[in-house]
C-alpha cells in the first residue's frame, strides 16, 4: 500500500505520549504506534527510496543510560534517508532536514578548507542564499566562538568557518494535507529545494572515512 499520509490518530498518539511517557501508556497504545505512526513512515520512505536512497527508521526507545531525563520513549519518529535527508514526525507536525548534522574530524577539515577557498567559499555563500530564498532555514547546532586555529580571525567567511555542522531544515505544523499523500510532496519538494547546499556539501565535504566515537 502506498503512502497516504499520517492520520490524526498519529498526532493523538504523540500528544498522549508527551503527557504520559511511560511503559503503561506505550503498551496500551502500541497498536496505534505501529498502525498510525510507523506504518505511514515506512510507506513514505519506501516511496522516497528510488530517488533518495534506502532509509533507516530510528527506534522509538531513548538511550537513557547517561541522561538525567529517564523518559523511556522518543516523542517523535525519525528516518534517515540513504541520500542524507531526514524526515521527522511528531505532535508538532512534519519536519525535514538535509546536509551535515554532525561532521567527523576528516569532514570538518575538508569543510574548513573549502570554506576558506575563495571560489568554493563563495559558492557556499551563494548556495545558502538560494536555499534561504526558498523559505528553508539554515541550521547550525554547534559552532566555535571564533574562527578555528589556523584561519584568520577576520576571514571574510569566519562565521561559516566557525560551524561544526551545517544543515537545511523546514517544518510544517499539522494541517489537513498531513492526512494525504501531499505530505510526501512536501518532503520531496524540500529535498529538491535544498540541493544547492547538499550538492556543495557532497562535493566538498563528503562522507567520513573515520569511525565515529560513541
Amino acid at each position: 500500500m502506498g503512502f497516504e499520509g499520517w492520520p490524526d490518530a498519529a498526532l493523538d498518539f504523540y500528544r498522549g505520549l508527551e503527557v504520559d511517557n511511560s511503559k503503561a501508556y506505550w503498551t496500551a497504545h502500541k497498536d496505534s504506534y505501529e498502525r498510525d505512526v510507523l506504518a505511514p513512515m515506512q510507506a513514505l520512505v519506501d516511496e522516497l527510496a528510488p530517488e533518495f536512497g534506502e532509509a533507516k527508521i530510528f527506534r522509538p526507545y531513548r538511550d537513557i543510560r547517561f541522561s538525567a531525563d529517564k523518559s523511556p520513549y522518543k516523542t517523535a519518529i525519525g528516518a534517515l534517508l540513504g541520500g542524507g535527508g531526514y524526515v521527522h514526525f511528531s505532535a508538532s507536525g512534519l519536519g525535514a532536514g538535509a546536509g551535515c548534522h554532525t561532521m567527523a574530524p576528516d569532514q570538518l577539515a575538508r569543510y574548513r578548507t573549502a570554506v576558506a577557498d575563495d571560489e568554493l567559499g563563495e559558492e557556499l555563500e551563494e548556495a545558502i542564499a538560494t536555499v534561504k530564498a526558498r523559505d528553508i532555514q539554515i541550521t547550525v547546532h554547534e559552532s566555535l566562538a571564533s574562527a578555528p586555529r589556523g584561519f584568520p580571525k577576520d576571514h571574510p567567511r569566519a562565521e561559516l568557518l566557525r560551524n561544526k555542522d551545517l544543515s537545511a531544515w523546514r517544518e510544517w505544523k499539522p494541517a489537513p494535507w498531513l492526512n494525504t499523500p501531499q505530505a510526501a510532496d512536501r518532503i520531496i519538494g524540500f529535498l529538491h529545494d535544498s540541493r544547492p547546499l547538499t550538492e556543495w556539501l557532497d562535493a566538498n565535504v563528503g562522507a567520513t572515512t573515520q569511525q565515529r566515537s560513541r
